[in-house]
């Protein structure tokens, strides 16, 4: 019989728990890890046992999500023992516009005619769960759908890659970079674009992956300026890199962000039209805002109002 302990933690949390962990190395037989997205910054933590937890186990595991201070663990008895399989299971297809994205286990449920992705959840940010991942790829679909045309296309802050990977399907012969500050989420988005057949490199219809926080990376530099940039991170950094983002976005350029609540909206739209860029339209999932903006002035993908 296999046990599972379920945590709730941050994304943060989630995203330190990579290779052993100190507090279970002693252990002969400690437990398997699996960390998933849910919403916003909440993400949770499963622990599976090969038998009953003890108080120390748990103590253990809750000393990995500080966050979950004085919440409970739920500690369960399961049958299954393929436990990343277990922990998906319950992860249902999305489907927005267009698109349909599914983890492993739902392969070859798409609808005839979407654009499916593969993405396993846990180690990267952006699994498709997420409202301001799955709204972004509503705001891409409405772009193409309205007669955009784009040709430089650059994802900062990628996690899973996901947002490059839907531009390319979206407009094949674009080039396109994407970018994260986390080693990590690179090499996952890595793994995920060969999953789904994204070619590497710099040509178009590839994409590049590069490690950097914001733009400042010289390959970033150097591919501006970009007609569409994606940027799906939080309202802080957001506003903080809006000098940085208008700077790469070419005139006529659209700019699509995500990873703000609604509250934090007026923040970062002022912003960004103190860098000449005005809003074109707004997407809402939940209380999650989805930004599209435009740069003052034509160009290439002038295409759409």
């Amino acid at each position: 019989m296999t046990w599972r302990v379920t945590f709730p933690c941050t994304r943060a949390e989630a995203e330190a728990l990579r290779g052993d962990i100190a507090p279970f190395a002693a252990l002969d037989a400690p437990p398997t890890l699996v960390t998933s997205e849910r919403i916003g910054d909440d993400w949770r933590l499963d622990a599976y046992f090969e038998a009953e937890p003890t108080g120390g186990d748990l103590a253990l595991l809750a000393s990995l999500a500080p966050s979950a201070a004085g919440t409970p663990a739920a500690v369960a008895p399961v049958a299954e023992t393929d436990w990343v399989t277990l922990s998906q299971q319950g992860l249902e297809p999305i489907r927005e516009g267009r698109f349909f994205v599914h983890t492993p286990e739902r392969r070859g449920e798409a609808p005839a005619g979407a654009v499916a992705f593969e993405i396993a959840a846990g180690r990267a940010f952006g699994t498709g769960q997420h409202e301001t991942t799955a709204g972004c790829l509503a705001a891409l679909d409405r772009l193409k759908a309205a007669g955009a045309a784009f040709h430089n296309v650059a994802d900062i802050g990628t996690g899973t890659g996901l947002l490059a990977f839907a531009a390319l399907r979206l407009w094949p012969a674009a080039r396109a970079i994407a970018s994260d500050v986390d080693p990590v989420a690179v090499a996952v988005a890595a793994e995920n674009a060969a999953v789904n057949r994204i070619a590497p490199g710099r040509a178009r219809g590839q994409l590049e992956l590069v490690v950097a926080a914001g733009l400042r990376h010289q390959r970033l530099r150097m591919r501006a300026p970009y007609d569409l940039l994606t940027a799906n991170i939080l309202a802080g950094p957001l506003v903080e890199l809006a000098p940085a983002l208008a700077g790469a976005l070419a005139p006529g350029g659209r700019l699509v962000l995500a990873g703000l609540l609604s509250h934090q909206a007026g923040r970062v739209v002022g912003a960004y039209r103190r860098q000449r860029l005005m809003p074109q339209f707004e997407l809402r999932r939940g209380d999650w805002p989805i930004l599209v903006l435009r740069k003052r002035g034509r160009g290439r993908s002038e295409r759409s109002a």
